[in-house]
């Protein structure tokens, strides 16, 4: 008998009165704004305007979330289209399921238009808000712990998850757990390499990407709920080999063709400051020149007043000398 283990709530969701609030549900939307919150602070960090990240989070969080749906519902379509079952409940997200490849792909189309109407570069801003949708991802995990669901194999460990529902109640593998540290060791990583090598132009989005994948696989092998398979391996395994390789080849060529990071991550904050050094140009320009036309006006005075002198003195010297002549 196992006297240690990890309990799971007994219920997924808590009543404000009348108003059910769901497990799940609560831990999505602070791993939202979270995300939102550590994204602006590194995106000010990396020269960019408040504000913007929650700009462009508008765009970028409902079509993750919609993309997540999708990626489920058509893994597990069989959930919600064979025989017996009810299509409608593919609508009710509240319930679990979230791909988390689809949320990052339709993620970054949501993204990529809020940053084109913004005049920004995407890779910057996917570099910002890396290691914040790491943290958020450790945070939505624990909507499966709500939900009793996503375990691994049966395990007698002392960390061992208490599942009271399904078909088969026991102690099993806490993978959400497991899932959830891995992506808080991912985001310390991050954070780390980025402030050592200075990363940019989209490699700190990519080694987020990779080194998730290479903690996902392992965590997925675990994992004994049903799901499709390929040449004995589970289909989130293959998606996560296939796209470790590809943030890697990203990051080696990006490497090699753009190293470095981006000076200017937001154009507008740097337009600002070109029309502010331009005006103070003007301001010294004009003082400059103030300063000339006064000058020149007071020689000017001078210069008349003498030639008006000295006609003056002219005709006082022939009057003088026409008198002398009278008199001589």
């Amino acid at each position: 008998m196992n006297l240690a283990f990890i309990p799971s709530p007994a219920a997924g969701e808590i009543h404000l009165g009348p108003l059910p609030l769901r497990g799940y549900a609560l831990c999505i939307i602070i791993g939202v704004f979270v995300a939102v919150w550590y994204g602006n602070k590194r995106w000010i960090a990396r020269g960019g305007k408040p504000g913007t990240v929650a700009d462009i989070a508008v765009w970028a969080v409902p079509f993750g979330l919609v993309g997540g749906r999708l990626y489920h519902v058509v893994t597990d379509y069989q959930l919600y289209f064979s025989e017996g079952k009810n299509w409608v409940n593919a609508f009710k997200i509240w319930e679990g399921g979230l791909g988390i490849w689809g949320a990052v792909a339709l993620g970054a189309v949501g993204a990529w238009i809020g940053c084109r109407r913004r005049g920004i570069p995407l890779p910057a801003w996917a570099d910002a808000m890396a290691p914040a949708l790491v943290i958020a991802q450790a945070i939505g995990r624990w909507g499966n712990w709500f939900n009793q669901e996503l375990y691994g194999r049966a395990t007698d460990l002392p960390w061992a998850l208490k599942i009271t529902k399904g078909e088969e109640p026991g102690l099993y593998h806490p993978t959400f757990l497991y899932e959830s540290l891995w992506c808080l060791g991912v985001a310390a990583v991050i954070v780390w390499a980025d402030r050592r090598f200075k990363l940019g132009h989209g490699r700190v989005f990519a080694l987020y990407v990779a080194l998730y994948c290479a903690g996902r696989g392992w965590i997925e092998y675990m994992r004994i709920d049903d799901a499709h398979h390929i040449l004995g391996l589970r289909l989130n395994v293959w998606t996560a080999i296939v796209i470790f390789v590809l943030a890697v080849v990203y990051f080696v060529l990006s490497s090699r063709l753009r190293p470095g990071r981006e000076e200017i991550v937001e154009p507008e904050r740097a337009g600002a400051a070109e029309d502010a050094g331009a005006a103070d140009a003007v301001d010294a320009g004009e003082a400059e020149g103030g300063a000339v036309p006064a000058a020149a006006e007071k020689d000017d005075v001078k210069a008349g007043s003498g030639a008006t002198a000295a006609p003056v003195k002219t005709d006082l010297t022939k009057a003088e000398a026409g008198e002398s002549g009278k008199k001589g």
